[in-house]
């Protein structure tokens, strides 16, 4: 019978077909959260769900999503982080670190091999570690002074995120990964700091040199695993000038590889050491907070997103970083292309988590079966995460 309508009359008809559906949606997330701040736009910018959506907020870890982005645009997806390697004409190796975020032990035993190759095997008389490229007194707002992973130091040359993964039983101390040698410093660290059993501290907040004598004292059991060999002391200092590097090592992950494991892992040294590499880049080194802030901030203008994106650092843990809702709806429009980065819902969404004291945040790309992808915004008060899943449940299953 619906041939005898008229064509616009059905054309209505087909438009407002979906808006019971529609309401439904709308009515549930109301149930479910009257005082959450959800925001949801189809493809085209259209708003299909908005409550409180004028309301600034803190976004904790979704604020990585616009770290990520930020370092797609300035650096590029298969940006490689870079440490340089020096040998004097006495075999001293110095080591000047380049800020490589993941300069973990698998990758450590790739270096030490091709250093060990560049080098040769006879003995070092010594390591020299400079990291300068960092400020000594670099501090990130939100990081506090505790032995909590997430507030781990950054610096120009740490390895494993500059924690240590280990057990104790009593004063007995062994690595908690078959791949990480066990190092001095680890055991006095462990032994000072740690409980018994198994744990993953941040290197001490107090003397960020700490963090560098660790990475030299990893580097140096990595190339004595590799067939080289050190009869001296392990050090900081500064490069000589006009010695000219005898190996420079690549990082073997590319930037989206790390990206996918700092949005993934929400790894807060990650993304901070992501942030500063944004600034120098474009900049010069050192590094610094100042300059990331300033070329993240002219990014940000340059798209409309200056007063909807306000940057403190990095990694979401200052509670100072401040979003809108419809400029991180914006900025999602943009991130889209590398939305494969974020992790996957059963659903097939696509999603990054925030949670910090009295704060649970979600937003990414909901997998709908009316409205196809759609980008959507979530923030909640209060210290349980479960409600914002089953918002994201409800905008998947009625939208």
């Amino acid at each position: 019978m619906w041939s005898h309508l008229p064509a616009l009359a059905y054309a209505l008809f087909l438009v407002l077909l979906p808006v019971p559906a529609l309401s439904a949606a709308k009515d549930r997330i109301a149930a479910l959260a009257p005082s959450a701040l959800v925001l949801v736009l189809d493809e085209k910018g259209n708003e299909l769900v908005a409550r409180n959506a004028d309301k600034p907020f803190v976004p904790a870890s979704v604020n990585k999503v616009v770290t990520a982005w930020l370092a797609m645009q300035v650096l590029g997806s298969d940006y490689r982080f870079e440490t340089h390697f020096y040998l004097d004409g006495d075999r001293m190796l110095y080591v000047r670190g380049g800020g490589d975020p993941f300069l973990i032990s698998e990758e450590l035993a790739l270096l030490a091999a091709k250093l060990v190759d560049a080098t040769g095997m006879e003995p070092l008389t010594g390591i020299v570690l400079d990291a300068s490229y960092y400020p000594a007194d670099l501090r990130i707002p939100g990081i506090e002074k505790t032995g909590r992973a997430y507030n781990a130091l950054n610096s120009a040359l740490a390895v494993n995120f500059n924690t240590i993964h280990a057990v104790r039983r009593g004063k007995a101390v062994r690595s908690a990964e078959k791949q990480t040698p066990i190092t001095p410093l680890a055991i006095s660290q462990f032994r000072a700091r740690a409980r018994n059993g198994r744990s993953r501290i941040s290197l001490t907040q107090q003397d960020a040199a700490v963090g560098v004598r660790y990475a030299g004292e990893l580097l140096a059991a990595f190339i004595k695993q590799a067939g080289g060999s050190i009869k001296g002391k392990i050090t900081t200092g500064s490069v000589p000038g006009g010695l000219k590097p005898v190996y420079v090592h690549r990082q073997s992950r590319a930037l989206s590889s790390i990206l996918s494991q700092m949005l993934i892992g929400s790894n807060n040294y990650i993304a901070n050491q992501v942030f500063l590499e944004i600034g120098a880049h474009r900049l010069g080194g050192p590094v610094s907070l100042k300059k990331s802030l300033q070329v993240a901030g002219g990014i940000l203008a340059e798209h409309g997103l200056a007063e909807d994106i306000h940057l403190d650092e990095g990694s979401g843990i200052s509670r100072k970083n401040r979003f809108t809702a419809r400029g991180l709806a914006r900025l999602l429009h943009h991130f889209a292309p590398h939305a494969k980065l974020l992790r996957r819902s059963r659903g097939g969404s696509r999603y990054k988590t925030g949670s910090i004291s009295g704060v649970r945040t979600l937003a990414g790309y909901a997998k709908t079966s009316k409205h196809g992808q759609v980008r959507f915004v979530i923030s909640l008060t209060g210290n349980t995460g479960r409600l914002r899943f089953r918002l994201l449940q409800a905008i998947e299953r009625g939208l």
